[in-house]
């Protein structure tokens, strides 16, 4: 059984997916929040949370925000955006920031379902409207791909940082120290000729390295 919770601040959306959710039998909505003050206040009340469907609008926090807090808080719980904005708009910084995945209000009950299926036993969603931008975009680029350039540890931290991983995580993760995570960081970077785990993220997501 899926467990969910769900943050938003439109009734009409709570309830809506309520009734999604019923007609599904392993998917179970186990708390609602209308704020981010009300999200972290229940999260601790609401037993075991596999999905959170985090609305990136909601009135007193920035859904970016609350991402980061809740790698910190809640660091088990898979979040799942819900944006009335595009995808090209915010999906790459939510991810960046923690979350699993990222679906539009406008979606189709059946892609919201597909993906919470999907974060919750692979770890990671996107559209296929989004990964076709992630498209490798030369013959030479799919031909040598930097990435495998990289050590395998170098390999490990780009694929860390992929999901969402901030330095101190990584660190945290392999036993190592902030410092020598970041010196990896760097050479991965200066080996891909990229410049920010912005760029790093969307590598990933184009060349379908993690799930």
């Amino acid at each position: 059984m899926i467990r969910v919770f769900i943050a938003d601040d439109h009734a009409l959306i709570r309830d809506g997916f309520a009734k999604l959710v019923n007609g599904e039998e392993d998917i179970r909505l186990v708390g609602e929040a209308c704020s981010a003050s009300q999200l972290f206040e229940m999260l601790p009340k609401a037993g075991r949370i596999d999905v959170l469907l985090l609305d990136i609008g909601l009135p007193d926090r920035n859904g970016l925000e609350v991402l980061k807090d809740l790698r910190l808080r809640a660091p088990e719980v898979r979040t799942l955006v819900l944006s009335m904005h595009p995808e090209e708009r915010y999906a790459l910084r939510a991810i960046a920031d923690g979350a699993a995945g990222y679906v539009t209000k406008d979606s189709a009950s059946e892609e919201l379902v597909k993906a919470i299926r999907r974060v919750y036993t692979k770890g990671r969603y996107i559209s296929e409207t989004l990964a076709e931008q992630f498209l490798p975009q030369s013959r030479t680029e799919v031909e040598t791909p930097p990435h495998t350039l990289l050590s395998d540890r170098e390999h490990e931290i780009l694929l860390l940082i992929g999901g969402g991983m901030s330095v101190r995580e990584i660190a945290e993760s392999l036993a190592l120290s902030i410092n020598t995570v970041n010196s990896y960081r760097r050479r991965l970077l200066q080996k891909m000729s990229l410049k920010s785990n912005g760029e790093l993220i969307r590598y990933v997501l184009r060349h379908q390295l993690i799930e």
